[in-house]
């Protein structure tokens, strides 16, 4: 997979050697050059560029690349150039970083971004998933399908502590996609029994969120 990553900062050389260790093709653009740093990432392709401007994309060819991360560490960049990504070059995926959460509203699919990523928002949602029994946490939100990833900590007194996964009658649109147990990470079969304390990672629409957290932790 070819990605394009924008903002070469710690953040964005961060992802670049993350998905390289993947297997896949990155290209880093910045337009400051004390930001190209090739020796940090020595296996990903390098841009001096502004990539909020038309000819730089062209430049980096994005109309071949699978996905384009907007990495700056400015929100409006970002959303330039996810528009641009997604108008222009019609990628596939794009993901926007939000730096200031009052922003975050504004990183939708009506501004080209798929998936937005916000710090603080990640860092208090993982502060309540450690801390909290039969809370239903949002962990991720997928923009254009218009689906969140969230955590459920089963509590000792759920009705379907035992049960199967199968004998569950979950919410119309709701996956569940993991059981995160001990230090194992189980696949959610259907005879998989649900034990107290497992961390249960779903896929859902906002409309079924309540619906959920009430139907494994009804009012705790």
């Amino acid at each position: 997979m070819r990605v394009v990553i924008a903002g070469a900062g710690a953040v964005g050389r961060s992802v670049a050697q993350e998905l390289i260790g993947n297997g896949h093709s990155i290209l880093l653009i910045d337009k400051s050059p004390a930001s190209i740093r090739a020796e940090l990432v020595p296996d990903a392709q390098w841009l001096l560029a502004d990539a909020c401007e038309l000819s730089s994309l062209e430049e980096a060819q994005l109309e071949s690349c699978d996905v384009v991360i907007s990495a700056t560490g400015d929100d409006k960049a970002n959303l330039v150039i996810s528009l641009l990504a997604k108008t222009e070059f019609s990628v596939p995926r794009t993901v926007g970083r939000v730096n200031h959460p009052s922003n975050e509203w504004l990183f939708s699919e009506s501004w080209g971004v798929d998936v937005s990523v916000s710090t603080p928002r990640l860092m208090s949602a993982l502060v309540e998933e450690a801390v909290t029994v039969g809370d239903l946490v949002r962990l991720f939100t997928f923009r254009q399908s218009e689906a969140n990833l969230v955590e459920l900590t089963m509590p000792a007194n759920s009705p379907f502590v035992g049960k199967r996964v199968s004998e569950v009658p979950w919410p119309t649109d709701v996956v569940l996609v993991a059981i995160l147990r001990g230090s194992s990470i189980e696949t959610p079969d259907a005879d998989r029994s649900l034990e107290a304390g497992d961390e249960l990672l779903f896929v859902t629409p906002e409309d079924a969120e309540d619906s959920l957290g009430e139907l494994l932790s009804p009012k705790h």
